[in-house]
């Protein structure tokens, strides 16, 4: 392990901790606002998200953290599956894997997009319900499969 390979192992851990926290909190207010939760209540809820962080915009819209993920998966395509395969070729198939899943899930990130476009609540959650299923799985895979490459590593990939 290196410092540096450690902290970037630690950085993506953060990014997906948010992730998920990000997630189950966009789609609880998805939900409530399904049931029926009146506009002042949820004027209440928007700002007290507003208040608890930096990143409330992820927590009450879901077109930001569909955003936020494509940008996220684009980062990790472009700089860190390069740099993982440079610095291990035998992780090769699993990177394949997890770039197959960025795919996937900006599948279900655009379905998501159009569902709130349409401003169709139940197919919104549904997409939702769907992108946890598959986002989380692959946010676990993920974080196991390269976590020993990204600790070893001893040059940040967006240096390289």
């Amino acid at each position: 392990m290196t410092e540096l390979g450690e902290a970037f192992y630690e950085e993506l851990l953060w990014v997906h901790g948010m992730l998920r926290q990000e997630l189950e909190l966009v789609r609880s207010l998805a939900a409530r606002v399904a049931e029926g939760l009146p506009a002042d209540e949820l004027r209440v809820e928007v700002a007290a998200l507003k208040a608890n962080g930096p990143l409330w915009a992820l927590k009450v819209n879901c077109l930001h953290y569909c955003r936020f993920v494509h940008g996220h998966h684009r980062l990790e395509d472009v700089a860190l599956f390069p740099a993982l395969r440079a610095a291990d070729p035998d992780i090769a198939p699993l990177v394949d894997r997890l770039a197959a899943d960025h795919r996937v899930v900006a599948a279900q990130l655009d379905e998501i997009e159009e569902a709130v476009a349409a401003e169709e609540q139940e197919r919104v959650i549904t997409a939702l319900d769907a992108l946890a299923d598959h986002l989380l799985e692959h946010l676990a895979f993920e974080e196991e499969h390269i976590g020993p490459t990204l600790r070893r590593m001893d040059r940040h990939p967006l240096w390289s």
